[in-house]
């Protein structure tokens, strides 16, 4: 260990003789969770705890979302492929990164991860119970590898702003973050802001179908954040928040029935790899909107919603599931006002919105095919 010492610090009186080349500076990094984490920065060397974190990492590190990140968990593929694909096919450099599996699953590889030297690891604050049961902080302490905790996922329309000035201390870009904390809190208002000038607008009540026929099973559903807490910033009533309190969970097709939903809206994306064939609505870039209308409609031949007001109005959609574990959810919001309220929401284009955030701030072009309905017009 004295020995390790002696090296890192010879290391640093080196580089501080190089003309130009600035240090990292530690700084004390206060993480979703609350605990405060001392990490060198700009970071150079990120692991990212999911793939899909590339959704925020492109964000800040357009030119490059790549050039930080030494190994990533392999969901990205499987959860988004046309995301994926279009990412792979601009950086194909990407497909060389180092994979692991997920902490939750006991799947994560330790070793592979200490072996690749990151600066940070950038984890889901729902992997936090499983990392800290299998005492990965502390074996990752002892290498001096800091281990930091963000949310889009378990409370995202209170954690996505802090958690984007977090990986823009991490970087070094806080100005981007700002910058792009500020266009998501202008485009929730655009909502927002109308809603409170009609505050007696009728509420429609709303099931949210998380991952509608991924599996046989009926029907998982959002409590009161995440997608539920979307329908409510859009006008609506989220029905399953009676039926689940936390933000994830399942309500019963004799629950759904009897509520008898107003709107019903399916969150789905291309799970070719996860489930080939499978009965979900593949929304998502460049997605091909009569496949996805038909396996929508589909969906609605289960005993679940046979007969219930939204499909006898054809108030029924799909959306990008995705937008439940990214910064990206201001969008949906827009989505689903429009879907609740298309009177008050006629001059809101949410396809507009999300060209302009691939415009402002992503590296990949915009490629339409995140929301179907079955609503003539919608």
């Amino acid at each position: 260990m004295f020995h390790f010492k002696m090296v890192a610090r010879a290391a640093t009186l080196s580089l501080a003789l190089v003309p130009g080349l600035a240090l990292a500076d530690m700084v004390t990094i206060t993480d979703i969770a609350g605990r405060k984490v001392e990490v060198n920065t700009p970071v150079k060397r990120v692991i990212l705890g999911e793939g899909r974190q590339i959704y925020f990492t492109a964000a800040l590190d357009t030119d490059n979302p790549f050039g930080r990140v030494v190994g990533w968990r392999d969901d990205f593929q499987k959860a988004d492929l046309d995301g994926y694909n279009i990412y792979l096919k601009k950086f194909p450099e990407m497909a060389d990164i180092p994979t692991f599996g997920g902490m939750k699953d006991g799947t994560f590889d330790i070793e592979q991860a200490v072996a690749l030297k990151p600066d940070v690891i950038i984890m889901n604050t729902e992997a936090k119970a499983a990392t800290e049961e299998s005492g990965y902080i502390e074996k990752l302490a002892k290498v001096g590898i800091p281990l930091v905790y963000i949310d889009f996922r378990e409370k995202p329309m209170e954690h996505t702003d802090e958690s984007m000035r977090i990986i823009g201390q991490l970087f070094g870009k806080e100005d981007r973050a700002e910058e792009f904390v500020t266009f998501h809190d202008e485009q929730i208002a655009r909502v927002t802001d109308v809603l409170a000038k009609h505050a007696d607008v009728k509420k429609p009540v709303v099931f949210m179908e998380r991952a509608g026929g991924y599996s046989d099973d009926c029907c998982m559903s959002f409590g009161n954040e995440n997608f539920g807490k979307m329908v409510e910033l859009a006008g609506g009533i989220n029905m399953a928040k009676d039926f689940i309190p936390g933000t994830f969970g399942t309500v019963n097709p004799e629950q759904i029935i009897a509520s008898d939903p107003d709107q019903v809206i399916i969150t789905g994306a291309n799970w070719e790899l996860y489930v080939p064939g499978g009965n979900w609505v593949g929304v998502g870039p460049g997605a091909d909107p009569a496949t996805a209308e038909k396996k929508l409609a589909a969906l609605m031949e289960r005993p679940a919603f046979t007969g219930i007001k939204a499909v006898k109005d054809g108030n029924v959609h799909a959306i990008w599931h995705q937008f439940y574990n990214s910064p990206y959810q201001f969008v949906a919001v827009q989505q689903i006002a429009k879907w609740l309220h298309p009177d008050l929401f006629a001059d809101l284009d949410p396809d507009a919105t999300f060209r302009e955030l691939h415009e402002r701030f992503l590296p990949v072009d915009y490629h339409p095919g995140y929301f179907a309905s079955l609503k003539s017009g919608s």
